[in-house]
């Protein structure tokens, strides 16, 4: 005998589902817990901005504000008509519908009600939604999507003719050692504490002051500046290794000394060193083709300051950034649950003075040689 499952679909459990969802996907994000701040003003890695008027299709404008460089105006000269018209560089991400959902068969038993179903399929969309979101933040801060296994983007899914891949520019790529290119990698030239030391005098010289040259802003933390550099688990082990005990533990001593160490940012960190944050993560982007002979493995680590990509959200109708479905087949005796998104996720790139060369802002490419020291 069939059994009519009753209440699938029902329009305030839809809408609670879909709120508990986009809680759960967001703690469980690696990106979104430690690296996300909220709004244009943010000072965090990751700008994510909510404009759920917008839907499907439609691009959100992020207005990057420049600073004034007009001269003072002293004494009792006049200001009027001198002032400074306010300049922004802009950059636009364009959002569509990502969808993913759980088929939950027959397994609707007396014992297993709709809730304990709902349950399961919030469980299993949460994380596929946290691992989504996180493998895109890769993929677009290092502008390719690198020879990785197990990702749940491939290389050709359409999403990224939504908002394309931005290769690093030159002046936002830095090599380890002496390499100056990735066919000059060879495998003695690993993550080190000396490569950070480069990029961190990098990001505090370029562009700014009275120039038209975008500079790296750092991330504001409790009031501290800091960067942040996101390396690749055999990134790590190199650098580890690089450095003398004596190293290891002041890096240690240093993030647990800071002022904003209870700031998510610092959650889970490896340690701090020169007013760097350091973590790293098994999906970090890699490749195989370094080297002379291109066979030689490496990977991107990521220094980030703030704004190195944005995400923004629409909505799917309900004012929520997910929407939760749910159907009935086979006459009523089984359910399907699915969720969506309108989203779009970007690296932040502007133009520089002239409109000549479109360049990164909030990121830097740390590339290595990177092997599996097991």
């Amino acid at each position: 005998m069939a059994r009519t499952i009753v209440g699938v679909n029902d329009a305030q459990a839809v809408k609670k589902w879909s709120g508990l969802l986009s809680v759960a996907a967001t703690k469980s994000s690696y990106f979104s817990n430690k690296m996300m701040g909220e709004g244009k003003r943010s000072k965090r890695p990751i700008q994510r901005i909510d404009d759920l008027e917008s839907d499907a299709g439609d691009a959100v404008t992020v207005d990057l504000l420049m600073p004034m460089k007009m001269e003072p105006i002293i004494g009792s000269d006049t200001l009027d008509g001198k002032e400074e018209s306010l300049r922004y560089y802009t950059d636009r991400v364009l959002i569509d519908q990502v969808r993913g959902g759980a088929d939950l068969g027959d397994r609707m038993t007396r014992k297993r009600t709709l809730r304990s179903l709902r349950e399961d399929a919030l469980d299993a969309m949460k994380n596929w939604w946290a691992r989504l979101f996180d493998e895109l933040f890769f993929i677009h801060l290092s502008g390719a999507r690198g020879t990785g296994t197990g990702y749940l983007w491939s290389a050709g899914n359409p999403f990224f003719n939504v908002n394309s891949l931005n290769a690093p520019d030159a002046s936002h790529l830095m090599y380890a050692s002496t390499a100056t290119s990735k066919s000059t990698i060879t495998n003695a030239m690993g993550m080190d504490l000396r490569l950070i030391d480069r990029a961190v005098a990098k990001a505090e010289t370029m562009g700014g002051d009275s120039t038209d040259e975008l500079s790296m802003v750092p991330c504001d933390i409790e009031g501290e500046s800091k960067y942040v550099c996101l390396m690749h688990t055999f990134q790590f082990d190199a650098l580890k290794s690089s450095a003398s005990t004596g190293q290891w533990l002041d890096i240690q001593k240093a993030a647990a000394a800071a002022q904003g160490q209870k700031n998510p940012i610092f959650s889970g960190a490896l340690g701090e060193y020169n007013g760097v944050i350091l973590h790293k993560h098994r999906n970090v982007i890699q490749f195989n083709d370094y080297g002379a002979g291109t066979n030689l493995p490496a990977a991107r680590a990521l220094f980030m300051g703030s704004q190195a990509a944005l995400i923004c959200f629409g909505s799917p109708g309900t004012g929520l950034r997910f929407d939760w479905t749910e159907e009935l087949k086979d006459h009523g005796d089984k359910v399907k649950i699915g969720s969506n998104s309108i989203f779009g996720v970007k690296k932040a790139t502007y133009k520089n003075a002239d409109n000549s060369v479109t360049r990164d802002f909030g990121v830097m490419a740390l590339d290595t040689y990177a092997v599996n020291p097991g």
